[in-house]
């Protein structure tokens, strides 16, 4: 019987819309090198090229994973253009310093759209106008008498039109416009308006080609076999038996464990069940969930940390002050756990090294591989492949560095595949943080004082010794790999968990004396960027003590809100938004709400949750959201993000957090780390701003409130107050 495995399905479901399903099933489509012409500069830009068939192409230099970057990038080129966005073809680009100057060509930050809106659009311009010039000149007519409108650029006076196509090596000739006049939106035809994704056609029929889905000619599957801990080393390894075993192909130790090659990844990882390692254990640092707790709350207490900001005196507030709060919160280690194993193929046997990945990050990758294989840069394409989850975890490179250190020693392509406890016990973790909140009201109600410190490590010192040597020019390379390290231990020392501040120390709120603090803390475990990397934390904690002060003063959290956001007219907006969306203070029977607002990525994103809670059981039934992220260029992937958002931030707010036990992660597979389920999914809405200012970023926004607008929930229904995460009612 033949497997049916989802993609099939998917491709054999195409096959019935087109009137007939034969008893067969497409193998999935073998990954091609770039076509490297196509790394030259296009015929408008290093962006755009329109091919003599008509054909528009649209080189992406921010990977798609989900957050509607090919979809909105090709919006702003065809609105410009004047050409139907589902008629553009979209490639990611190949790593190019035309791109990116630093050398990372990194996707994060909410930044895809927000940093390529206005350049694309201004491409897309010039390269209309270099149209119209070019048929103008053809039809030997004044160039204020044609127009360029959906593929072609028309005459009406003499009812001619030629095609883009036949135009592009004329239109390509001319001088490029200095300055050119962009669309009002009032005249726009496809930004703000919901239309279908460039991408949802390859992805509903199957066609979509993820890094997982790279096949080869000869291609091995390579997993590792790794030491419990990364600091341990292996001392000798015992792999008579899995060498003997059906499709191995070889087995042989890399600088992080014991690789097994074989001709799939079945047989692979049976036989890696079969290897035996002799393993010397090393200084595993203080990883104890239990331990780093206790040190947490010492390091709250007694240590004086990095002032960050100090407005007033918050001291004589706090002692003047009608009622005063002294709390702690806490927020646990978390895993990105993306649905798409992490993988990496490369293939290092031809003059050139061919890396197929699906990575945030492709420079970086680049500079591993050229640099594990002693190759130069400009030798290694890296095909950058749909990401199927990212979140920051494909920002890092050490899959890539396995991979080549395997490809070093394979005698073919190999592709290598992370397990799930693969994954769970090597990430780089969201930061376990704590944080001690003192603030202050006056008889009115009015706050009076706040104070925040904070402790975390810092993301710097554990990501600048992975990604160093890519931060340089070539010659500059083996540099940069030697002083990375000493730059990340050095430089935490003035700067403190710096990414950690994200959320904590500009807080919106109009308080008269404000001091916040970070106090650096190392445990050793290696942590990295986290879907909205330290505003995930604060916003948890920033919007839960701005409620324990509403509290405090005796106020509605709402109004409570809008009095202090005075000087920030889009929090207002979106507050007022959705506490009129929420119908706030009139939940539904049995039902409890919680607010919060949070800006990060410059988009700011109110929250209503309506929770139920039954005995120590939280249910978020409903949540509303409001979201300014400027102007909406495709509204419902705006939606779909936030949405995503929500849902993310719900699985670490009730469900997720990853502990361990000397310094070994406990949670390795989803049956202890476990997601959000569908049954579990609130209903959720989102109501969105309208704005006529450039947008921001909508990938990562919709997290940070959730959690604290749940835990301000929880308290309205029971008076327990929540502070740490995942929350937990007393039994």
């Amino acid at each position: 019987m033949t497997e049916v495995t989802r993609r099939g399905f998917l491709q054999g479901g195409a096959a019935v819309a087109s009137g007939l399903l034969l008893g067969c099933q497409t193998r999935p489509p073998q990954a091609r090198p770039h076509d490297l012409s196509t790394q030259e500069v296009g015929t408008f830009d290093t962006w755009l090229n329109v091919t003599p068939e008509g054909r528009v192409v649209l080189v992406v230099d921010k990977v798609e994973m989900g957050q509607g970057t090919w979809t909105g990038s090709a919006t702003a080129v065809g609105e410009e253009l004047e050409v139907d966005p589902l008629e553009i073809e979209v490639r990611h680009a190949w790593v190019d310093d035309k791109f990116d100057s630093f050398g990372i060509q990194g996707t994060g930050g909410s930044t895809s759209l927000s940093d390529r809106y206005l350049p694309l659009r201004e491409t897309a311009a010039r390269a209309r106008i270099m149209l119209e010039r070019a048929g103008a000149e053809r039809m030997q007519v004044p160039v204020e008498s044609v127009s360029a409108r959906d593929g072609f650029v028309s005459h009406p006076p003499s009812a001619r039109r030629l095609s883009y196509g036949s135009l592009a090596a004329d239109a390509a000739s001319q001088d490029r416009p200095k300055e050119v006049t962009l669309k009002t939106p009032e005249e726009f035809r496809f930004v703000g308006q919901d239309r279908p994704r460039v991408d949802g056609r390859i992805k509903s029929r199957g066609e979509a080609m993820y890094g997982m889905d790279t096949q080869l000619p000869g291609m091995l599957t390579a997993v590792v076999v790794r030491p419990p801990h990364a600091a341990d080393r292996i001392r000798s390894f015992q792999a008579d038996r899995a060498r003997k075993m059906r499709g191995v192909v070889d087995v042989f130790e890399i600088p992080t464990g014991v690789a097994v090659l074989a001709d799939s990844y079945w047989r692979a990882r049976q036989a890696a069940k079969q290897v035996n390692l002799e393993v010397e254990r090393r200084d595993r640092g203080s990883a104890e969930s239990a331990a780093l707790r206790a040190e947490h709350r010492r390091l709250l207490q007694a240590e004086s940390g990095k002032t960050l900001r100090n407005d007033g005196d918050t001291q004589a507030a706090l002692q003047g002050g009608e009622r005063v709060i002294e709390v702690e919160y806490f927020t646990p280690h978390q895993a990105h756990a993306t649905m798409e194993p992490m993988n990496c193929t490369i293939d290092a046997t031809g003059q050139s090294v061919q890396v197929f990945m699906g990575t945030q990050a492709p420079g970086i990758v680049r500079d591993v591989v050229a640099d594990v294989l002693g190759r130069k840069r400009e030798d290694v394409v890296v095909h950058s492949c749909l990401l199927g989850g990212g979140f920051g975890r494909r920002f890092m490179p050490d899959v890539a560095y396995e991979a080549a250190e395997i490809a070093r020693r394979s005698k073919g392509p190999v592709k290598l595949v992370y397990s799930r406890e693969d994954d769970m016990a090597r990430d780089f973790y969201r930061p376990a943080t704590a944080h001690r909140f003192r603030g202050a009201v006056d008889a009115q109600g009015t706050a009076l004082a706040w104070e925040h410190r904070l402790v975390a490590p810092s993301l710097l010192g554990h990501m600048a010794p992975r990604i160093g040597g890519a931060l340089g020019p070539e010659w500059m390379r083996g540099f940069m790999n030697a002083t990375a390290s000493g730059f990340a231990r050095m430089v935490p020392r003035f700067t403190g968990p710096i990414l950690a501040h994200e959320g904590a120390e500009n807080i919106p709120y109009k308080v008269e004396n404000v001091r916040v603090e970070s106090v650096l803390h190392d445990p050793g475990i290696q942590v990295g960027i986290w879907r909205s990397v330290g505003h995930s934390n604060n916003g948890f904690v920033v919007e839960s003590f701005v409620d324990e002060l509403a509290v405090l003063g005796k106020q509605d959290p709402v109004e409570f809100r809008r009095n202090l956001l005075a000087e920030h007219p889009r929090h207002i907006a979106c507050l007022d938004l959705v506490a009129e969306q929420s119908d706030w203070g009139n939940p539904g029977p049995g039902r409890s709400q919680g607010v919060a607002v949070h800006e990060s990525f410059d988009t700011v994103v109110a929250q209503v949750a309506e929770v139920n809670v039954v005995g120590s059981q939280i249910r978020v039934e409903r949540v509303v959201c409001a979201v300014d992220c400027g102007m909406a260029v495709n509204p419902e992937i705006v939606r779909s993000q936030i949405e995503s958002g929500v849902v993310f931030g719900l699985t670490a707010a009730l469900k997720s957090q990853v502990t361990f036990e000397d310094g070994v992660v406990r949670e390795s597979n989803f049956d202890r780390f476990q997601m959000l389920r569908m049954n579990e999914s609130p209903a959720i809405e989102v109501h969105i701003v309208p704005s006529r200012h450039s947008p921001s970023g909508v990938g990562e926004p919709g997290t940070p409130p959730i959690a604290a607008a749940v835990a301000n929930a929880v308290y309205a229904a029971t008076g327990e107050r929540l502070r740490e995460l995942p929350l937990r009612l007393q039994a």
